[in-house]
C-alpha cells in the first residue's frame, strides 16, 4: 500500500528585507505585469502588514495589508505558482482577516481581475461580496481590465 506523503509543515512570519527579492521572484513568475521590487520595499518602509507563508525554509507565498480609519485593504497575496490549490492561499488570507480583526477593522477591501476565477471562488468562500467595478484598472497585454472590487465585514466570531 503507499501511503500518500503528507504536505510538509507551513508557518507564517512577518515579512523582512531578506525576503524580498524571494518575494519579487514569486511575482514575476506569478503576473505578466508584477509589482517591482521597490513596491514592496516601499510596502515594509511604509508599515503595511506584510506576512511570507514558509514551506521548506523558503518564501512560498506573501500577503500585504494596509490598515487606516478602521478599514483594510489587501493589496497583494500571491502565492507560489507551482504551490496554488493546496490551500495555502487560504491559510495567507486567513491571517490577513486575523490582522485586520487584532487592529479593530471593520471592513477589509480588495481589488481582483475578474478573470482570476481561483482567487474569485476563494474570497467568495471567505464571504467578500462585490461593491463595485473599477473601469480599466488593470495593465492587460490588449488595453486594460476591470477590477472587481470586494469587501467583508469583519466581525469577532468570523
Amino acid at each position: 500500500m503507499i501511503t500518500p506523503m503528507a504536505e510538509p509543515p507551513t508557518t507564517i512570519r512577518d515579512m523582512g528585507h531578506d525576503d524580498l527579492s524571494m518575494v519579487s521572484d514569486i511575482e514575476r513568475r506569478s503576473y505578466e505585469f508584477p509589482w517591482s521590487h521597490g513596491v514592496f520595499r516601499d510596502c515594509l518602509l511604509a508599515g503595511y502588514q506584510s506576512i511570507v507563508l514558509i514551506r521548506e525554509n523558503r518564501v512560498a507565498g506573501y500577503g500585504i495589508l494596509s490598515v487606516a480609519a478602521g478599514e483594510a485593504h489587501i493589496l497583494n497575496l500571491c502565492i507560489e505558482p507551482e504551490l496554488r490549490s493546496y490551500g495555502y492561499g487560504e491559510r495567507l488570507l486567513d491571517e490577513m482577516l486575523f490582522r485586520a480583526r487584532a487592529s479593530s477593522v471593520r471592513e477589509i477591501f480588495l481589488e481582483v481581475r475578474p478573470s482570476n476565477e481561483a482567487a474569485l471562488a476563494l474570497y467568495k468562500k471567505k464571504g467578500f461580496y462585490q461593491v463595485a467595478n473599477r473601469p480599466a484598472y488593470y495593465q492587460a497585454n490588449h488595453g486594460r481590465e476591470d477590477a472587481a472590487v470586494l469587501a467583508k465585514k469583519l466581525v469577532m466570531e468570523d
